[in-house]
């Protein structure tokens, strides 16, 4: 299916496949994974059967063949119901599958994504160190030429599917410290001799999206596994980013979604003063303006998908999605949290985990004050 040839019918199938999925194999068992911090795989190989995979890969390569705003409708769903797994599914799809599928050769594209896309492996993309989180420039994993060979020391923090992830797209310097053009982009598999995994970190929220950290010692990885030219990494990261923020902004979409329609059944069922709280001025106007920054959130994550599928930059127009977005989704879910009194402090109703998980998107892929950096730039060219 070609996204050029979608129509509104064939949009709302997709819609209603997420919708179905989540409602049967994530649902149930949400809250246990959330629980015990568990990353379920299975799901993920499932999503794979389903195309949630590999959306935006051609079906060359294995994958859907879809665009942004089919992959926007996707995300959203899901998110409406986990946010941890519609992480999870934004990051495999976004970063590690999207940058080879982006910058890799034929033969990288042809290996690895038939396999990613099916949802066989889990895909995992390195960037954030303990040192340079939003100061990436400042990265200190390097990756020295000796031969065919390069052989990279180093480690890298807050990676999604660092344990789980049958390959990575691992970004090092191989030129000067704080050099854009230093910093290479590699393909390393899991098993590779001195490439391991750190301990699960223990987080607020996303809980069943698996983060730790990778460490490298003396990882000898072969040129063939270098994506694009030396040197070009972080200008592929940076270009990569423009469509993560539009997939992490429809993950805060769905996160909002999801603690406004929990808010609407309750404040429609709870009674103060023998009337539901849903008749009482005060909570309309609260579920008005709740309402209005979700529509507001998806009109600007759907007009920098549309600019994205046109081949533009969308560097401003994907910062303000995802700098709207996923404060909006904090803005709602603490609301929401508000509007259900004391039980929206209890594990008894699913408010809770819209508010935990709702920050995380104002943190990843970029802080809120990063995404107002990118837009006063680019208002300032």
């Amino acid at each position: 299916m070609n996204i050029l040839e979608t129509n509104a019918s064939d949009q709302e199938m997709i819609r209603e496949s997420a919708i179905d999925f989540a409602k049967r194999e994530i649902e149930p068992l949400k809250m246990k994974w959330d629980e015990a911090q568990e990353f379920p795989i299975e799901v993920f190989k499932k999503m794979g059967h389903m195309g949630f995979m590999g959306v935006l890969v051609p079906e060359i390569y294995g994958g859907s063949g879809l665009g942004y705003q089919e992959y926007i409708t996707i995300i959203d769903e899901i998110s409406q119901v986990c946010g941890g797994i519609g992480l999870s599914l934004a990051a495999h799809n976004s970063l590690c599958t999207n940058h080879i599928l982006s910058f890799g050769n034929e033969e990288q594209k042809h290996l690895y994504l038939p396999k990613l896309a099916s949802g066989e492996w889990i895909g995992a993309w390195g960037l954030t160190e303990t040192g340079s989180g939003s100061d990436a420039g400042g990265m200190q994993t390097t990756a020295r030429k000796e031969g065919e060979y390069y052989i990279i020391n180093g480690s890298k923090n807050f990676i999604t599917h660092a344990i789980s992830g049958d390959i990575t797209v691992l970004m090092a310097r191989t030129g000067d410290e704080g050099d854009s053009h230093s910093m290479s982009a590699f393909i390393i598999e899991k098993g590779t001799p001195g490439f391991s995994s750190g301990k699960k970190e223990d987080k607020l929220g996303m809980r069943a999206s698996e983060t730790a950290g990778l460490f490298l010692d003396n990882c000898r990885v072969h040129e063939s596994q270098r994506i694009g030219e030396e040197g070009q990494g972080f200008i592929q990261a940076l270009k990569l980013l423009e469509g993560g923020r539009i997939s992490i902004g429809a993950l805060a979409l769905g996160i909002a979604k999801g603690a406004l329609k929990s808010a609407l059944a309750y404040t429609q069922e709870r009674k103060q003063f023998k009337k539901p709280i849903a008749k009482f001025q005060a909570v309309r106007f609260d579920l008005a303006d709740m309402a209005t920054e979700i529509e507001a959130s998806e009109l600007l994550i759907r007009n920098a998908a549309k600019l994205k599928m046109k081949g533009k930059s969308t560097a401003k127009q994907s910062a303000m999605a995802k700098l709207y977005a996923s404060e909006t989704a904090v803005k709602v879910s603490t609301k929401a949290l508000q509007l259900f009194g004391g039980y929206g402090y209890s594990k008894e109703y699913p408010v809770e985990k819209y508010y935990r998980d709702a920050m995380l998107c104002t943190i990843g892929e970029g802080t809120s004050n990063i995404q107002k950096m990118v837009i006063a730039k680019e208002l300032l060219k």
